[in-house]
């Protein structure tokens, strides 16, 4: 404060001597004569003249420049139809992108579409708070069956359909009886002749070890309530999955225990809700008990029966295998992150059981599930004695369970990765290394390890739910990562993918690939270099298809990825991303190495990628914050890395160009750097998204779902979460002036931190 103070007096001592000249004393301004003003002095000066005639000039030519339509332009931020002409070199592609063309009949319409959306009157005006909150509710998730149509006859609330063919809005739908789920199977056709000649048979699972209650099926409804949203982001089409079913509480759950009681081996919930039309799903099984199940044993009985069908982890042995007879393929574990406390809720019960029977069962063993339990007690040695983990499994697993968990805490990660870690630049949780908040990474990297026979693990959370069949989730999201370029994949996975402005998923591949050409930064392909980098032995991850002189949009095609995300794989650099300096064990003498994220841990990892981690972390001493470091390994190592566009809803009626400016508002249009919607600022944006982890539309929409009811979140003020008025429920589902239960399309929703209300109290 002090040297404030000088520098002010210091400044203020120096203004006479610079202002006042020699002989001027200084009067009050009271007393100071005034000097007027003359027309005629001032152009009489020769100097003064010219300053006035040019400034009249200026201005005249500035008049006619601005006023003048013929030569203004209107810029446009997210071009539309690029790649639809082709180019005879590359140079005239850049120039014919850099200048303007008239605008076609098509184009000059969807313009006009966007604006009228932004016209719209939004839900309220005078709403203090972020600009979402004044967008209007979407009521079409809460049609329910008696209002479904054949996917031909469907129209979304939202996005609003063309108004160049004066298109009606969905007129409300309102059947008299309940149409009839059928069974649903996104599974191959393991009986028929095309499937058998190229692969291995399939032998058939069960749940009981006496082979007499094989896995049940689910059950979906042809078509979806009329109005109800398109997916904002993401898309059905891109991926592979189908979006012309839905699904119901009792179709999805009810195989597995829902809607009948404790002692039929039901879980007893979803009785104290609308039930019509329910008992389908029953008819071909009846009410399966689950009493007594265990799953482990399950899972263990399909594999061996169908062990022939798989490569074995052994490269050697595998490679022989691939030689001969039909083909075989790998194998995927589902690792489940539990922790010691977790509470097992029936909801729970019936999510796991739902992974499990659809996963591992339905698909002869393709997939196995695994729970991944943190001890917090690191005394406690999980390790050594088997008495200690039988009694850690008895207080905080259900017995169903316990034959799939592998325990692991920190103290352990200690004792596997030990040594000095070095410095960190930036640790705002306070958090050690070795802790499941900054590492949680470690322990998956060590079951890895632990599990040759996998080619690939999924790393999913508790608090997540999927409304659809789970072999389609993760067999689709597979098959689509294979099929991706290497060649920009890296710029594509940073940008959220928006169908309504960006157009078909070829259409969004044009549009990165000339916004990475106008940014003037070089796209990556391979292992990136930068300075400290050390290299691991035998590091080589390009495929032959990247090979010089090979057609480089089919570098990788064919390949199977070694990370998917379900969110945009962003530049943490400048990002305001709170963790974004959380590295460790790096020169501190150079900057920071460049760095991916994905935010919420959830993705398939492979298992050479995860090699890649567990050398990094035991002989580099390596870290990264969890969402940061298995993107940035493969950032670092040339892997293949991949963003998923799953479908993703909004709550509220966003303008398309809003949802652009929200979620690809960072660095050159993409989700990072400034500007990065995972900014700690603009993070709020999420909060009306079906996928987010502070998203509060995810829960209120997966238990209307469910059959409770809620608070609507709507309110003079704009509404939030707990606000507004009770809907949904058994009493608003029954009523014969309602659509019934509701039905959706397969979709994520994300955090599930409770289901039934009872849980609360």
């Amino acid at each position: 404060m002090d040297r404030l103070s000088n520098y002010v007096s210091r400044k203020s001592g120096q203004y006479p001597s610079l202002m006042a000249r020699k002989s001027e004393t200084y009067l009050p301004v009271s007393t100071k004569p005034q000097s007027k003003f003359r027309v005629k002095a001032l152009l009489g000066h020769c100097l003064y003249r010219r300053v006035v005639i040019w400034t009249v000039v200026v201005i005249i030519l500035l008049s006619v420049t601005l006023f003048n339509p013929r030569l203004t332009t209107r810029s446009r931020d997210i071009p539309e139809n690029i790649g639809l002409q082709k180019q005879e070199s590359e140079e005239e592609h850049i120039q014919d992108l850099s200048v303007e063309e008239k605008k076609s009949d098509e184009e000059v319409k969807e313009e006009e579409e966007l604006k009228e959306e932004e016209e719209e009157e939004p839900e309220g005006d005078d709403v203090n708070g972020p600009h979402w909150l004044r967008y209007k509710h979407l009521d079409g998730y809460y049609n329910g069956l008696k209002a479904l149509v054949p996917f031909s006859e469907y129209k979304p609330e939202y996005p609003k359909a063309s108004r160049a063919g004066s298109t009606p809005g969905p007129s409300p739908v309102a059947n008299s009886k309940l149409p009839r789920p059928s069974v649903y199977r996104p599974h191959p056709d393991y009986d028929s002749d095309e499937y058998q000649k190229t692969y291995v048979p399939v032998k058939r699972c069960y749940i009981d070890e006496d082979n007499t209650i094989p896995a049940p099926d689910l059950y979906a409804y042809n078509g979806v309530p009329q109005g109800q949203p398109k997916a904002a982001i993401g898309s059905y089409e891109a991926l592979g999955l189908r979006e012309d079913v839905c699904f119901d509480r009792f179709g999805r759950y009810g195989p597995y225990g829902l809607g009948y009681e404790l002692e039929l081996g039901g879980t007893g919930e979803a009785l104290d809700t609308e039930r019509e039309g329910s008992d389908v799903v029953w008819e071909k099984t009846g009410k399966i008990n689950y009493e007594g199940v265990d799953w482990a044993a399950a899972q263990e009985r399909c594999y061996k029966a169908n062990e022939d069908r798989f490569f074995t982890g052994n490269e050697t042995r595998d490679f022989e295998l691939s030689q001969a007879g039909r083909k075989r393929i790998d194998r995927i574990a589902i690792v489940i992150r539990i922790y010691v406390g977790f509470q097992w809720t029936s909801h729970a019960l019936l999510n796991f059981r739902a992974m499990i029977n659809e996963l591992s069962l339905r698909s002869g063993g393709e997939y196995d599930v695994h729970f991944l339990l943190h001890v917090r007690d690191n005394n406690a040695p999980i390790w050594a004695d088997p008495a200690t983990v039988q009694n850690i499994l008895d207080t905080n697993v259900p017995p169903e369970f316990h034959g799939l968990c592998t325990l692991w805490s920190e103290a352990q990660m200690k004792l596997y990765y030990p040594g000095n870690f070095g410095e960190t630049f930036e640790n705002p949780s306070n958090g050690d290394i070795h802790g499941v908040y900054r590492s949680a990474h470690m322990p998956l990297q060590h079951f890895a390890m632990m599990h040759p026979e996998y080619a690939h693990f999924w790393n999913w959370e508790m608090d997540m739910r999927w409304t659809g069949s789970y072999y389609e989730l993760f067999d689709r999201l597979g098959k689509w990562g294979a099929k991706q370029s290497r060649k920009g994949m890296w710029e594509r996975a940073s940008k959220y993918y928006i169908p309504g402005l960006h157009g078909s998923w070829d259409n969004f591949t044009e549009l990165v690939d000339q916004e990475t050409r106008e940014s003037g930064r070089r796209p990556i392909l391979g292992p990136v270099v930068f300075p400290g980098k050390v290299g691991l032995e035998g590091e080589v991850f390009l495929p032959a298809s990247c090979a010089t002189g090979s057609d480089m949009t089919q570098c990788g095609v064919g390949e199977d990825a070694d990370l998917i995300t379900l969110n945009p794989l962003f530049d943490a650099d400048e990002s305001g991303w709170v963790f974004a300096g959380d590295v460790t064990g790096y020169d501190m003498q150079y900057e920071k190495p460049p760095r991916r994220c994905a935010i919420v841990t959830a993705s398939r990892l492979s298992r050479r990628l995860l090699r890649v981690m567990h050398e990094e972390t035991w002989r580099l001493h390596h870290s990264m914050f969890s969402e940061m470091f298995p993107p940035s390994m493969a950032l670092h190592h040339g892997l293949k890395a991949v963003y998923a566009p799953h479908p993703v809803y909004l709550d509220r009626n966003w303008p398309q160009q809003e949802i652009e400016k929200a979620f690809n508002g960072g660095r050159d249009h993409t989700s990072g750097g400034h500007g990065s919607p995972f900014d700690l600022n603009n993070e709020h944006n999420h909060k009306g998204t079906s996928w987010y982890y502070n998203s509060e539309f995810a829960g209120l929409l997966w238990r209307r779902w469910l059959g409770y009811a809620q608070m609507d979140g709507r309110g003079d003020n704009g509404g939030r979460a707990g606000e507004g008025t009770k809907r949904g429920g058994k009493k608003e589902e029954e009523d014969p002036r309602n659509s019934g239960r509701l039905c959706l399309r397969s979709m994520l929703v994300h955090p599930i931190k409770w289901e039934n209300p009872a849980e609360q109290e």
